[in-house]
């Protein structure tokens, strides 16, 4: 199962960072290229939730006691699919007051062509700060996910030790029967023998 969802988390790797190079481009790309991409960052974006979906359905089935490591990365996943589709609705906007212009016969040189550049801009600041938000947010869950895992070790070796403890007293009470069957049956012999002699 394990090997599925890693199987999954790869794709989801892939095609988030293909997503973001091409949100990243999509301001500053030709017109009729800019409606290519823009038609193929919807359709990923549709595939990455596809890949979503299909990990949260592996987690499902992990036992409980393994589940905890594997539903961080699921938020985390989660977060970023939500940056994404964010960061690809305010590239649109940029997108959609460009081609108004262009309809309308805009020059370039209104102030409204200025006010589009300076979302780009804006828009471009952002999305640098998000990629910074979200590598910090992976290094936060892989943190997170490192003391899980130390823990379920602790709690691991804590049940080695408890159960050889049980083992040991075990052991012991074994013996200690086994001495009483000894001195019970020389008592019996002891018996049986004075018992003869009578």
């Amino acid at each position: 199962m394990s090997s599925d969802f890693e199987g999954y988390e790869q794709d989801f790797a892939v095609l988030t960072a293909e997503i973001t190079n091409k949100i990243a481009r999509v301001p500053r790309l030709p017109p009729d290229e800019k409606k290519q991409v823009v038609a193929n960052v919807e359709k990923q974006l549709e595939e990455a939730k596809e890949l979503l979906e299909q990990m949260d359905l592996e987690v499902r089935e992990i036992p409980p006691q393994s589940r905890g490591m594997y539903s961080n990365r699921m938020r985390s996943y989660k977060q970023e699919m939500g940056k994404l589709e964010t960061d690809f609705k305010r590239s649109r906007i940029a997108y959609s007051d460009e081609v108004r212009n262009e309809l309308l016969g805009d020059d370039g040189n209104s102030s409204e062509n200025q006010l589009i550049k300076l979302r780009e801009e804006r828009a471009h600041l952002l999305d640098n700060t998000e990629r910074l938000e979200r590598s910090s947010r992976r290094l936060e869950a892989g943190y997170q996910i490192a003391v899980e895992t130390e823990q379920i070790g602790q709690e691991m070796l804590e049940n080695l030790s408890h159960d050889r403890e049980k083992i040991q007293r075990a052991r012991e009470r074994l013996r200690e029967t086994d001495a009483n069957l000894g001195k019970s049956s020389r008592v019996l012999t002891g018996m049986l023998r004075r018992s003869a002699r009578v």
